[in-house]
């Protein structure tokens, strides 16, 4: 048996070797589809999409928005990432040799990144903490980029809004956040600020977290931001500042963007998958507390399903 395992270990290196090559073969098979997407013209960016690294997509949207925008600043800064094995900007980092930093919670997260293959082959720098409305400036400012940064993404699953809210300073070219279909698509919605929120811990169901695709809007609006779309699957969306919009990216309607997400995450008392879909995963989260964003209104889930 110990001779066994020790034969395992001794194995551990190669397999680093073949991930390395499956990597580098991914990334060549996303230039293709890159080039490919060049000459395409889609009625939708979800129409783009194409999956690399990330976990729905995003690779592909993000290929055509930074090859049809004029960018300054070739960075990027992703929170909420885990161990960036799987996220939205590693692959614009390994192909298109952008500067990335990162932000995630767990320090085991942190650590796993640190020892990958690519941490040290590529301008990417990451910290480990829990991000809140009090302290993300000075997180973002450990980056030392320009305030203009060119891709921001936002996906902690929790206050996601209030978050974003605190980053008035801030001008990303491109704008990722992921939003709740949960609430709907009517009221612009967030669950209310809390600086210990914990996705899971708040409530079992784990559907209980962050701000509608309304909400976001409504804040980006104010920012001198356009939506240009979402994913597909209907849990990111794309904003672009209205100053880099052109012919090939314009601004696209909410009701374009109106679709029930396919996955299906929740989870009972025992922490287990129940696959609830469409409207009773609001009856699982039926009386807990919203706020609008606009009117600065106390409401409840329920509230949105009666249409109060």
């Amino acid at each position: 048996m110990i001779k066994k395992l020790k034969n395992s270990f001794l194995q551990i290196p190669h397999l680093f070797q073949i991930n390395r090559r499956l990597d580098y073969l991914q990334i060549n098979q996303g230039r293709i589809l890159a080039k490919l997407n060049h000459d395409l013209h889609a009625a939708e960016l979800g129409d783009y999409e194409f999956k690399i690294f990330s976990q729905w997509g995003e690779d592909g949207i993000l290929q055509h928005l930074i090859n049809c925008l004029e960018i300054k600043n070739k960075t990027f800064i992703e929170f909420g990432v885990e161990n960036f094995y799987e996220s939205n900007c590693r692959f614009l980092m390994m192909k298109d040799y952008w500067s990335g930093f990162v932000i995630d919670g767990s320090e085991a997260n942190i650590s796993s990144l640190k020892r990958s293959y690519f941490y040290w082959q590529y301008q990417l720098n990451c910290i480990a903490s829990f991000i809140t409305r009090e302290n993300v400036n000075s997180l973002l400012s450990l980056s030392k980029f320009d305030k203009e940064v060119g891709i921001l993404s936002v996906d902690i699953d929790g206050v996601d809004f209030h978050v974003l809210e605190a980053l008035s300073d801030w001008r990303p070219s491109i704008l990722i956040v992921e939003y709740n279909d949960v609430f709907g698509f009517d009221r612009p919605v967030s669950v209310p600020y809390d600086p210990e929120f914990v996705r899971r811990k708040k409530h079992w169901s784990n559907q209980y977290w962050g701000a509608n695709l309304p909400a976001f809007i409504y804040l980006s609006n104010q920012r001198g931001y356009a939506l240009v779309g979402t994913n597909k699957i209907g849990s990111n969306a794309f904003f672009v500042r209205r100053d880099l919009l052109n012919d090939r990216v314009k601004e696209a309607p909410l009701a374009s963007c109106r679709r029930v997400t396919s996955f299906r995450d929740s989870r009972d008392l025992k922490g287990n998958l129940t696959f609830l879909s469409g409207f009773e995963r609001s009856k699982a989260i039926f009386d807990l507390p919203l706020i609008d964003i606009e009117t600065n209104q106390m409401l409840k889930v329920g509230d949105l399903m009666l249409g109060v």
